[in-house]
């Protein structure tokens, strides 16, 4: 199957589980599938990403040395749909301690952001907390931001940061609650 001519198109779940069917024992696919998600087309490497979601955790584990990559392509990427695709990607992946500096602060920027879409901005938040998790410094500049987010916020937005902020009090990871 060429990946490319088929992601260019409109893709549904039968798409993707015969793509996940392909990818699933060959790292020689997963990496053609990876190509496309950091690729020049945007819609392409939308649809290739949004593939990689549909992983199971043993093959999500195949991404985990292409975090540092997957970061760079988020901090670039302009298309939002791409974007909140590649962030899920990396809130299913272990991060380092200490955090990578670029990405906490685009996390942290695009969290307080009233331009950005609500996924990407729920994500940033929940990503936000885990790599402030660690550093107490961190973690209560975070809790800062958050108490500054109150007000006139959509619904997701509102449970997202309850949720951090109930995560906070027990001190444990959002995954976890």
């Amino acid at each position: 199957m060429d990946f490319k001519a088929r992601l260019s198109l409109r893709i549904g779940m039968n798409d993707i589980n015969e793509i996940l069917r392909l990818t699933h024992d060959s790292d020689t696919r997963k990496q053609e599938l990876y190509n496309l998600v950091i690729g020049e087309d945007e819609v392409i490497g939308y649809h290739a990403a949004w593939i990689f979601t549909h992983f199971s955790s043993q093959d999500n584990e195949w991404l985990y040395n292409k975090q540092d990559q997957l970061i760079d392509e988020v901090l670039a990427c302009k298309h939002g749909g791409k974007r909140r695709v590649m962030l899920n990607l990396l809130y299913r992946q272990p991060f380092p301690n200490p955090p990578r500096v670029d990405f906490l602060d685009f996390c942290l920027g695009q969290m307080m952001s009233s331009e950005e879409l609500p996924g990407v901005k729920s994500l940033c938040m929940k990503i936000a907390y885990e790599l402030c998790r660690p550093i107490p410094e961190l973690e209560q500049e975070l809790k800062t931001m958050l108490a500054m987010m109150e007000g006139d916020l959509v619904p997701s937005i509102q449970a997202v940061r309850r949720n951090i902020l109930k995560a906070m009090q027990k001190g444990t990871s959002l995954q976890k609650l």
